[in-house]
């Protein structure tokens, strides 16, 4: 659902994905490349799009909204194995002090900008309480942000709650919406038009079978370290209006699901792997950046029958690494697919944060024999 003013059509979502646009990556993704791939996950957006011109605060103009992953969609409450990483804590995911102690991960995980996440996070449990989605007392939703304030009225605080039950309604399996939706709409990744990107990534059997899926909500990055396919991007193009030139001011947030049976030490191991995941694109994680990760695993669901001895089934830390690969590859996928995904767009006082150029990007790539 979308929340936006009638005067004037808002940016589309663009189809095109880095693979469409000729962009090279190592791996097989799922069927649709994104991480509902992995099944019962479920995507939902509320893109918030209104007014324009000059910043009057608390009238906008607004560019922000609200993206909801279910690991096990909206009708199955039962937790997941998780396990958090914090390359740089700049930032916030709430939730993530009880996922370190139990393991588990009992909420949707959602995600918007800076200033809304006590919202969104005080909707969540409204929202658990009216489906009957909590199976304990007190709820500890995991929510996670970035800053869209260069282009967002974000001390306007115009995400309500109702924006994030949309999202939450809005959940999908199948495709997910890229570039400027949902808690993406007003972000900015290595000084160009970021916002919301996913890829997956699919063993072969030898390997197990699993599937690897990542979203992230990119608004991090300096120009000059953007880093495609391995070519130097951002020594070759930079946008005309830079916000992060001399100061990493942005976040990353990324979310990996798998279905593989593993336990929430190992998917620590697979937070951590997104890291890499990032550098390829280039971020060294600046001390302003909020880099924050969640790994969780959709195997091992948990039995109708109450038991005080729960049996589980764990891979075997040998045959882990196809995995460690598959969240790497898929994580600088959903990266760039974020960016090739992107509309320019133009925000509070003016502010314009350009898509980055398809044709000018492939024409690098083929100069550096990509």
């Amino acid at each position: 659902m979308s929340f936006r003013m009638p005067k004037k059509s808002p940016p589309k979502v663009a189809k095109s994905r880095a693979r469409d646009i000729g962009i090279p990556f190592h791996g097989e993704p799922g069927p649709l490349n994104a991480i509902t791939d992995v099944a019962s996950v479920e995507v939902g957006h509320t893109t918030i799009i209104r007014g324009d011109d000059k910043l009057i605060v608390g009238r906008g103009p607004v560019r922000t909204g609200v993206t909801a992953v279910l690991p096990r969609g909206k009708r199955d409450a039962a937790p997941v194995f998780a396990g958090y990483f914090s390359l740089n804590g700049n930032g916030e995911m709430t939730g993530t002090a009880w996922v370190e102690e139990s393991g588990l991960l009992t909420t949707p995980i959602m995600i918007t900008n800076t200033h809304s996440v006590g919202v969104v996070r005080d909707a969540v449990i409204a929202w658990q309480v009216r489906e009957r989605m909590m199976r304990q007392p007190w709820s500890l939703p995991v929510v996670a942000e970035t800053y869209d304030g260069v282009l967002n009225d974000i001390d306007g605080f115009h995400v309500t709650a109702k924006h994030a039950w949309a999202a939450l309604a809005s959940a999908r399996g199948g495709r997910v919406a890229e570039g400027c939706v949902g808690g993406g709409t007003g972000m900015i990744g290595y000084g160009w038009k970021g916002g919301i990107g996913t890829s997956s990534r699919r063993l072969d059997r030898k390997s197990g079978g699993y599937t690897v899926g990542v979203l992230v909500q990119l608004n991090c990055g300096r120009p000059r370290e953007l880093t495609i396919a391995g070519v130097p991007i951002g020594d070759e193009l930079r946008p005309g209006h830079d916000p992060f030139s001399t100061q990493e001011l942005g976040s990353i947030i990324i979310v990996a699901a798998t279905d593989a049976p593993l336990m929430p030490h190992q998917l620590k191991r697979i937070a951590r792997r997104l890291t890499m995941g990032l550098a390829r694109t280039g971020s060294v994680s600046g001390n302003g950046s909020g880099d924050l990760f969640i790994a969780f695993s959709t195997a091992n669901h948990a039995t109708a029958r109450r038991s005080d001895v729960e049996t589980v089934k764990m891979l075997r830390n040998s045959r882990i690494d196809p995995l460690f690969t598959a969240a790497v590859e898929a994580t600088e996928e959903a990266i760039i697919n974020a960016l090739v995904a992107a509309t320019t767009m133009v925000g509070i006082n003016g502010n314009r944060i350009e898509a980055i150029p398809h044709a000018r990007l492939i024409q690098i790539l083929h100069k550096f024999g990509r």
